[in-house]
């Protein structure tokens, strides 16, 4: 499969719509209580800020006129303080794949493309948070050699009933 990876531009816009769709829809059907159901998660006028924004990059794996895939970005700067380095790194904010494409290196061709463009960034790394529930991200990130760096935890009180019984602090 002959796949080339661009730039986004403002007429990709509709092509991208149901990539978009595809990875909020998972999100809602995994975190219902924070994601909304929105048959168009990514605005047009959202989507033409990111492309403005020096500090944000979209790229999209095409095969010939087709968009079969994206994955946008974001640099962010950490200042430095009495507790942390100052660091620069790159956010991915979103990695999709077409469903009918998945499994064929896409994503595989995508990231490598991200790890090559930090690299001409200088940021010192590339990172991305993952639905614990979502083995199959997990797994493909893992296999292109990035590992866990942190693990963000919740207590959701809002779904559970509970009696002091039930811990102990």
């Amino acid at each position: 499969m002959d796949i080339s990876i661009r730039n986004a531009q403002k007429e990709d816009y509709e092509s991208l719509l149901s990539l978009f769709w595809q990875v909020h829809h998972l999100h809602v059907i995994e975190r219902p209580d924070l994601y909304k159901k929105n048959s168009t998660p990514v605005g047009e006028e959202y989507f033409n800020n990111q492309l403005n924004d020096d500090k944000q990059h979209i790229f999209v794996a095409a095969r010939g006129i087709e968009i079969v895939g994206v994955v946008v970005m974001k640099e962010e700067e950490i200042p430095e303080n009495s507790f942390v380095h100052a660091r620069k790194i790159l956010l991915v904010n979103s990695l999709c794949v077409a469903d009918t494409v998945r499994k064929k290196g896409i994503g595989r061709t995508l990231m490598q493309y991200v790890f090559d463009f930090a690299r001409g960034l200088k940021v010192e790394s590339i990172e991305l948070g993952v639905s614990e529930t979502n083995q199959n991200a997990i797994h493909f990130y893992q296999s292109i050699g990035m590992s866990t760096k942190s693990r963000k935890m919740e207590f959701r009180l809002s779904s559970l009933e509970m009696n002091s019984q039930d811990f102990i602090l």
